[in-house]
């Protein structure tokens, strides 16, 4: 199987963005973002998802961690993509469920071209983590889904805002994990129309 990892590089004038992306990897993570909470957030996506990461931002944090946030998103999902290539022979669809002592997170993924974000919550988590928000996660996953031009649906329930977000980022490293794993008995691309991605 031709090796699913790409280099990361995206610059513009409010951010510069590097690093390298192993779909196939072992959960190896070096994430310095600038934004510690995302950076704790992004080592247990690649964790829990087996990915290995290597992220690199600098941005204008001086002016706040919107355009960081964004385009880091932005950028993780275009990697997947170009990682993912055709997608001959992934499962495409993945869901895992995860607690975080009183919170909980439901991720479901369709690797499928089309986009969708969806987020069903219990209750919304208030205030922050070291400056980060609950709207900053979900900004974060909202790029990250558009980019990579996937289903994303997330369901979260409980109040404190660090366990929320911790057992949303963990249920999508395993639910993307899954989607993207390679299907012996799939020879060809995951669907019946015969193409996922379009080059």
């Amino acid at each position: 199987m031709k090796p699913r990892s790409v280099d990361i590089k995206r610059k513009t004038k409010e951010t510069d963005i590097s690093g390298k992306l192993n779909v196939d990897g072992q959960g190896n993570a070096d994430i310095k973002t600038g934004i510690g909470f995302l950076d704790h957030m992004l080592e247990l996506f690649a964790f829990h998802g087996l990915f290995d990461l290597e992220l690199k931002a600098t941005g204008d944090l001086n002016v706040d961690t919107h355009h960081t946030n964004e385009d880091v998103g932005i950028t993780l999902g275009l990697a997947f993509k170009k990682a993912l290539g055709d997608c001959k022979g992934i499962r495409r669809f993945g869901s895992s469920e995860v607690p975080m002592d009183k919170a909980k997170a439901k991720a479901v993924v369709d690797v499928s071209n089309r986009y969708a974000f969806e987020k069903t919550l219990q209750s919304e988590p208030h205030g922050s983590e070291s400056g980060y928000t609950f709207d900053d996660g979900m900004d974060f996953l909202d790029s990250f889904a558009k980019k990579m031009n996937i289903n994303l649906h997330i369901e979260a329930s409980g109040a404190d805002l660090h366990h929320v977000l911790e057992a949303v980022f963990k249920s999508l490293g395993v639910a993307l994990d899954q989607a993207t794993q390679i299907d012996p008995r799939r020879k060809d691309i995951p669907s019946t129309k015969g193409i996922i991605i379009d080059e």
